[in-house]
């Protein structure tokens, strides 16, 4: 990463209105965006294409950022084949409590894993609309982003030479490690972060799902989520230490976990199965402020992080990608600045609205297991408000869903 002039013995550059670092769902939503309306633009990304469609990720879409796919007409898979939920479940003190927000919002989710949209993403822009991408570049090197002229610089796989794209703006959609956000200066940059101090471990079983919704276990061992992924995949998380080592959970002790803390009353046991993926996951958002340095625009996890707390990540990508997007078109077909201008304010008060819910939503889940009797009863009376007041219900149904939020 530099701000100084490209290599001079560089291949002659290339020229892009808009370069993309990063194929995640925001990248590629962002350049379907500009290919759509005839906008130029390249997308770089480190890894293949096959890992990427392959990469296992979230599978939760609020129906807002579906919507907003099928107004750009890259939702016709996503529509066919993902599965609808319109309620949860909280299991707590032996107790199931059923939460019914479609009933009382008309809204739901989308699962739909997150390859699969990838999948979907990347073959409408490169197969069908013929937007430029490369896959497997190394070293990539932003130049001059605070000026007029920015470029970006890679090393390209095939020859090992240093490629340079000459372009009017850099979008960095390359994710919280990615290099994108290490250019902003610090002295103009704030980054708040919280840390939650626990752990999740990040299960993937080769089982069908145990239930026909989402389920959150509350108990004094941890938390414990179930989440559909699809027909023979069910997503689980158990609250853990942070730092915690995946081999530390052997299959049995996984499953004796899921059975104690997803347990309730008349509740039918887990279907249990291979475990394919087990990964740690320590629990903490930041936000980036602003999301803009010269003519570099960040969006997705490369501006701001959501634990999975409450599902938002993915789509705070997408909300980022439409705004980007919009503004760009706008901008370089119209000459109108207004969309560009507002565009972190816009992202970063969505941004903010998604972490207040999700550490919210983190004291319902954490509270049983904090060993804190205050914080334990505290839980106790946001459950039972969630159930007792309509008001409280549709407040956090309007969180859940994404609705009504200032960005």
């Amino acid at each position: 990463m530099t701000f100084a002039t490209p290599h001079a013995n560089s291949p002659a550059p290339q020229r892009f209105p808009v370069v993309i670092v990063g194929a995640g769902p925001a990248g590629l939503a962002l350049g379907n965006i500009l290919r759509a309306a005839s906008v130029d633009c390249v997308v770089l990304e480190t890894e293949t294409r096959e890992f990427i469609e392959r990469r296992p990720r979230a599978g939760v879409i609020e129906e807002w950022a579906v919507r907003a796919l099928e107004r750009r007409g890259l939702a016709a898979n996503l529509l066919e084949r993902a599965q609808l939920h319109t309620e949860c479940e909280f299991r707590f003190a032996g107790e199931r409590f059923r939460f019914s927000y479609g009933e009382l919002t008309g809204q739901h989710h989308f699962v739909y894993p997150q390859p699969l949209l990838v999948t979907d993403l990347v073959r409408e822009y490169a197969d069908v609309r013929g937007g430029a991408i490369r896959f497997g570049v190394r070293d990539v090197e932003l130049h001059d982003v605070d000026s007029d002229r920015p470029s970006v610089s890679y090393l390209c796989p095939e020859t090992g030479q240093r490629q340079v794209l000459h372009c009017d703006f850099v979008a960095g959609c390359d994710g919280a490690r990615g290099v994108t956000r290490t250019v902003l200066p610090p002295d103009r940059t704030r980054i708040a972060r919280h840390d939650f101090g626990i752990g999740w471990l990040a299960l993937l079983a080769e089982a069908p799902q145990s239930a026909d919704c989402v389920l959150f276990g509350l108990h004094p061992n941890g938390f414990a989520g179930h989440m559909a992924r699809s027909p023979e995949v069910t997503r689980y998380y158990l609250e853990c230490p942070p730092g915690d080592a995946p081999e530390n959970w052997s299959h049995d002790r996984v499953w004796s976990e899921l059975r104690a803390r997803l347990g309730a009353a008349g509740a039918p046991p887990l279907t249990e199965g291979r475990l394919i993926e087990k990964r740690v996951l320590d629990m903490h958002n930041y936000v980036v402020e602003p999301m803009v340095f010269g003519r570099l625009f960040l969006a997705g996890d490369a501006a701001h992080l959501t634990a999975p707390i409450a599902a938002k990540g993915m789509n705070l990508a997408l909300h980022d990608a439409f705004l980007l997007g919009d503004a760009l078109v706008a901008h370089l077909t119209k000459g109108d600045a207004s969309g560009l201008d507002g565009y972190s304010a816009t992202c970063v008060s969505r941004a903010w609205d998604y972490a207040e819910f999700s550490q919210w939503l983190s004291e319902v889940y954490h509270g049983t297991s904090s060993g804190d009797p205050y914080r334990a009863g505290t839980t106790r009376a946001r459950l039972h408000r969630l159930f007792d007041s309509r008001l409280a219900a549709a407040a956090f149904a309007e969180g859940y869903l994404g609705l009504n939020t200032s960005g």
